[in-house]
């Protein structure tokens, strides 16, 4: 017993040995790394990473793009062993992988955001002498989340007919919004959260005619998701003359739900209170989710990407950052038609959405039918032309 008690002590003691250069390497990765990031079809862009680590001695870091703004993207999974090093930053859909350079206070490697990676390395550098950091804007008092705004102005203009792609966006403080190559059925969706499915009884137009709008709210502050949804809809009823009444009608939905595995999503550290970014990273199937909570993420994956409403039965509160990747199939996206943005190439093998969101986001999805709620259209005009 006392030889077998050794053995098993000395196995343990190598087990532990074997561990130690890992975490010294971990620890030698804590700092500020930088370099210069040099895009296939872009300018040169100066990126720091800065290394620390948690409560529990594991490794976080934060991105900086030092000439696209002051935001730092956290990073998720990072790795370190045998010299290699791997840092994700699901926020941007964005991956680096290297090697330590002789010494420890460099790292040569690429960076990864799409189809082509771009050479990128990192020199470790002081406190001192690190790029400094472009400071955030000052914040936007948000708009008292009492309030009921509506749109002080808004421009409808039609779209240009061969316009590519469509989108919902806000800029930077809040205060404006702006939508492109948008239908009727597009502004309904995202005002209500809904699947076009659930759009009764509109003429044809609704979906085949297409708008540009620039909108101004009332009242002060920054909108919240939910004013903005609610601008949208004034917008809809008092421009396009919009009447409806609401009905229950068994559909044909997706349900979204954790996986067995459990979930694999970052938390974010955006405004809690702050506008979620959801979009596509140069290729339809590339999705970037930054500061959205399920709602968000059901709301664009059947506004956008599915052929049928998406019911969240995740249970899942909260903010997050995620990225992912799938190769769509003949029946996503078909919303966007012939009209869709053209595709780059990618000779990176993706996953179908299923599995994507199984073993990227530890999610399931699955078709199955519901008793929704539906708007049915009682009335419904084109806008007068401004």
């Amino acid at each position: 017993m006392k030889n077998l008690t050794s053995r098993i002590f000395a196995v343990a003691l190598l087990g532990a040995a074997a561990l130690v250069p890992q975490l010294v390497q971990a620890q030698s990765l804590v700092g500020i790394w930088q370099g210069t990031l040099t895009p296939p079809n872009g300018r040169d862009l100066r990126i720091q990473i800065r290394v620390s680590t948690t409560e529990g001695d594991s490794l976080k870091a934060l991105f900086y793009s030092v000439d696209q703004g002051p935001q730092g993207f956290p990073s998720g999974a990072i790795t370190v062993a045998n010299g290699s090093v791997k840092i994700t930053v699901p926020g941007i859909g964005g991956t680096w992988e290297g090697k330590f350079d002789p010494g420890g206070n460099g790292l040569t490697g690429s960076w990864t955001q799409g189809p082509q990676p771009a050479p990128l390395n990192f020199t470790r550098v002081t406190e001192q002498a690190a790029w400094e950091l472009p400071k955030p804007p000052a914040p936007v008092k948000p708009m008292d989340p009492n309030y009921n705004p509506t749109f002080e102005v808004v421009t409808i203009k039609p779209s240009m007919p061969d316009a590519r792609g469509k989108g919902i966006g806000v800029p930077p403080g809040g205060r404006r919004m702006t939508t492109r190559n948008t239908s009727v059925s597009d502004l309904a969706t995202f005002a209500w959260g809904i699947h076009p499915r659930q759009l009764v009884g509109a003429p044809a137009w609704v979906e085949s005619e297409h708008f540009d709008l620039a909108i101004e709210p009332d009242g002060e502050g920054a909108l919240n998701d939910r004013q903005w949804k609610m601008v949208i809809q004034k917008i809809l009823a008092d421009r396009f003359k919009l009447a409806f009444h609401r009905d229950k009608k068994e559909l044909s939905v997706y349900a979204l739900a954790v996986g067995k595995a459990g979930p694999k999503l970052t938390k974010s550290t955006g405004d809690p209170d702050g506008l979620p970014s959801l979009g596509f990273r140069g290729r339809l199937g590339a999705l970037a989710v930054r500061n959205a909570n399920m709602k968000d993420f059901t709301g664009l994956m059947q506004g956008t990407v599915l052929d049928r409403p998406v019911i969240d039965q995740t249970g899942i509160e909260g903010r997050w950052d995620f990225t992912l990747d799938w190769t769509p199939d003949e029946f996503q996206f078909t919303s966007f038609g012939a009209n869709g943005p053209p595709q780059p190439k990618d000779e990176t093998p993706h996953p179908d959405l299923y599995t994507a969101i199984q073993q990227q986001l530890g999610l399931k999805l699955e078709s199955t039918k519901a008793q929704t709620e539906v708007l049915v259209f009682d009335k419904v005009e084109k806008p007068p032309e401004n």
